[in-house]
């Protein structure tokens, strides 16, 4: 191994690799290679005469662990690498509670639930107990749990304590604390745990173990962590632990991009390493290699505003670049298809790919408009954070399978396999096996494989039908040991019938299904040859812990690649894109209105903004409405604070053949007009056509009326909600509106270029 790798630093980079000694705090500005920094301080460490062993990594996500791994396989070998203990949080301590899980009462081969099995749970516990569903709602039950398990409160504990009992009588659900507690009874049951199980019990494990505790402290001599200004309590309590035998610890991140505390990460565990770590040592990654000059001090000129930070003066010495361009459209629909437009001009003036390409949000509901207009032109698209490939049906099926072979106490796995594909076992006969279990305190599968004897209670035909599907689970099982994962899966799908079921489909939904389902067999091919190469476990087991833990960034697909991208600003963190479209930039959407009145979460907003533009290489785009649809109604928006709080000198507001708007000071510029671009309208939506108004200069696509012909008091008549009464008229064309008393539909506020409003 040679030092080559150093070569390839700048000079702050390599000082954050080569002191490796004693805790460590790097901050690293957007762009300025903090994986490449972590990458290759361990590289550094290993070629030091460290064992691998000896080293734990910590990500966020399998890609960025991945990554990294790949880098020091390139350089260390693949025979040091694979002794690395690096992956994400979930991964690495499930892997720790997998060998010290049974001093808590679980079997090593738990199972991990995924947010739609936890739901599922709590969704059949809600019913169990006779809930409305409408008050006690599985996702808020759920998050509400969530968020207490990250906060190291149990269900015994949460229980016990009287604020959380009054919280939750206030929000009109004083059952949520036995919710909780039968939630987390049958996951203990099926020798289960979901995602925030695993760093819950990994807390107990080295808080009443201190032998435990002990081990662990001496094995891992150098720990380090990325993007640690998002690890939430638990995540924090474990890592301090840890630490505290040998106080190797390096942590790497960017305070200035802290902006997931909706789900419990901490901007105080990077702004307070100091106080954790009083002789530590700071390293600031300021060179920002991703994107040009302008973008970079746009951004610092944004982040400048926020007093909770790290101070830090990110620079790039790429080219000067051009100006953050800012769009204006009259409506949200005008907005999608000013984008749209924008995308497809550039795609091939600029010679791009549509992968090049993203457009970024505040709410997954932003997109609806942006889909509509993309498939207008005819502009292929793929929404970031939508339906996992594990999520789909037929994967979870399948996936169901192999849960119920490894762990066949699995009652959410057995839920979906004992009537999969149908073999005559309806819902009555399903509930009787749970009623039964809860009864005499068994599992269900204690109930269905004859070990309980209750199975007696059945009816004959019931009896022959649940032995059957008992026998096959036990000589798939049987097989476990013996084959690897793709063999065991393969058997599987024909012996359950899975295969014949979904190849028989004819309809595109149904085709559809089975090419995921061979996309699946696909992946465990690949799973097994690859771990039997690396001389790792390639059997069911080892396969579903992988997936287990799987994110979006893992599941994509290569025809899914060439796409523009739609995603909201929080998605699309660690990723970047030659050209960035950030839309919905009003002061209603963005700062989100809930942050209005609270100076902490404006700052974590501003965060979100500052995240948004640093994704951005070539050029970033800020769009804005000055109407957007509301509940029905359309309503006037002013310009985002967040523009405003740009350096002027960083915007431009361009221009469209040669024709400008003055902006009439929508709150952008103190004092001065501002020039705004006309949107492009080389295919105007259906039913309207250009009208030109001269006094503006500029072309808008709208309906013909005339402002003057409507005054307040007028009858007037609107094709939707009837007959009403002007009682108000404000603005200047094209955006006049008027609010309506309408006689059956109450008060609406309508811009009076879309409304159709005829005069009595």
């Amino acid at each position: 191994m040679t030092q080559n790798y150093l070569k390839e630093l700048n000079e702050a980079q390599r000082q954050a690799v080569v002191n490796t000694e004693g805790p460590a705090l790097v901050i690293a500005g957007a762009g300025a290679g903090k994986t490449r920094v972590l990458t290759y301080r361990i590289v550094h460490l290993l070629q030091k005469g460290i064992p691998a062993h000896r080293i734990l990594a910590l990500t966020f996500t399998n890609k960025a662990a991945r990554e990294m791994k790949d880098r020091i396989t390139r350089i260390a070998g693949p025979d040091i690498t694979r002794h690395l203990w690096m992956g994400t949080f979930h991964s690495i301590f499930a892997r720790i509670l997998r060998t010290e899980g049974p001093r808590l009462g679980y079997k090593p081969n738990f199972t991990i639930y995924d947010s739609s099995d936890s739901k599922s749970l709590v969704r059949t516990i809600i019913r169990e107990l006779n809930l409305d569903d409408n008050i006690y709602k599985a996702g808020m039950i759920s998050a509400r749990i969530s968020t207490a398990k990250n906060n190291l409160i149990t269900a015994s504990m949460y229980s016990a304590n009287s604020s959380l009992q009054e919280h939750d009588k206030m929000n009109r659900m004083p059952m949520l604390a036995d919710i909780y507690r039968n939630y987390a009874a049958r996951c203990f049951k099926s020798n289960a745990m979901d995602f925030d199980d695993l760093l819950l019990n990994t807390n107990i494990l080295l808080r009443d173990f201190p032998e435990v505790l002990a081990l662990y402290q001496s094995r891992f001599q150098y720990i380090l962590v990325d993007e640690y200004q998002d690890t939430n309590y638990s995540q924090y309590l474990i890592i301090r632990k840890l630490a505290e035998g040998h106080k190797n610890i390096c942590v790497v991140g960017d305070d200035a991009q802290s902006i997931y505390s909706f789900r419990g990460a901490r901007i105080e565990n990077i702004l307070e390493f100091k106080n954790d770590y009083p002789d530590y040592k700071l390293y600031k990654l300021e060179q920002n290699y991703r994107s040009t000059q302008t973008i970079v001090n746009a951004a610092n000129s944004i982040i400048a505003n926020n007093e909770g930070q790290i101070r830090k003066i990110v620079f790039s010495e790429n080219e000067r670049g051009e100006k953050l361009q800012v769009l204006q459209a009259l409506t949200d629909s005008e907005e999608g298809f000013n984008i749209a437009s924008d995308i497809f001009d550039k795609r091939f003036s600029m010679r791009l790919l549509w992968s090049d390409f993203a457009i970024l949000y505040r709410t997954n509901a932003q997109s609806r408009i942006f889909e509509e207009t993309l498939r207008k032109k005819n502009i292929p698209y793929k929404i970031y954070g939508g339906l996992s490939f594990y999520e789909r049906k037929e994967i979870k099926d399948i996936l169901a399978y192999f849960r119920m072979v490894i762990n066949p106490d699995d009652e959410e796995a057995l839920k979906r396999t004992i009537n999969y594909p149908k073999r005559g076992i309806g819902d009555t006969t399903v509930k009787k096996i749970f009623e039964l279990a809860e009864q005499f305190r068994v599992t269900p599968w204690q109930i269905i494989s004859g070990e309980s004897g209750y199975i007696q209670q059945f009816n004959q035909g019931a009896v022959n039908k649940l032995t059957a599907y008992a026998e096959l689970i036990g000589n798939f099982r049987s097989f476990n040991d013996d084959k690897d994962a793709y063999t065991l899966a393969r058997e599987i799908a024909l012996a359950t019938g899975i295969t014949r079921e979904l190849r028989e489909g004819r309809s595109p939904e149904e085709v559809s299904r089975y090419e995921n389902f061979e996309e699946l067999l696909n992946g465990i091919k690949v799973f097994s040859e690859s771990a039997e190469a690396n001389g790792e476990a390639s059997d069911l087991e080892a396969y579903i812990s992988s997936v287990s833990l799987l994110t979006d960034q893992d599941n994509e697909k290569e025809e899914d690649r060439d796409k523009v991208t739609l995603m909201t600003m929080h998605s699309a963190k660690g990723l970047e894109f030659k050209l960035v479209y950030i839309a919905g930039m009003e002061d209603t959407l963005f700062p989100s209105p809930m942050s209005a009145g609270n100076p902490r979460e404006l700052e974590e907003e501003r965060r979100l903004f500052y995240v948004a533009v640093t994704r951005a290489q070539k050029l970033a785009t800020l769009s804005y409405a000055l109407n957007r649809y509301k509940w029905g109604n359309l309503e006037r928006c002013a310009p985002s604070r967040f523009i405003r709080e740009i350096d002027r000198k960083f915007l431009e507001y361009p221009q469209s053949g040669g024709k400008t708007v003055r902006a009439r000071n929508h709150g952008l510029m103190e004092n001065q007009d501002t020039a705004i671009e006309a949107p492009r309208h080389d295919s105007p939506p259906r039913g309207f056509r250009k009208v030109s108004y001269p006094a503006a200069g500029r072309e808008f696509s709208r309906q013909s009326f005339s402002a003057t012909e409507f005054a307040e008091g007028d009858i007037v008549t609107h094709e939707r909600f009837g007959r009403g009464e002007i009682i108000n008229i404000e603005g200047e064309p094209p955006n006049t509106t008027a609010t309506v008393e309408f006689e059956n539909n109450g008060r609406k506020k309508l811009l009076l270029r879309f409304a159709r409003l005829s005069k009595l």
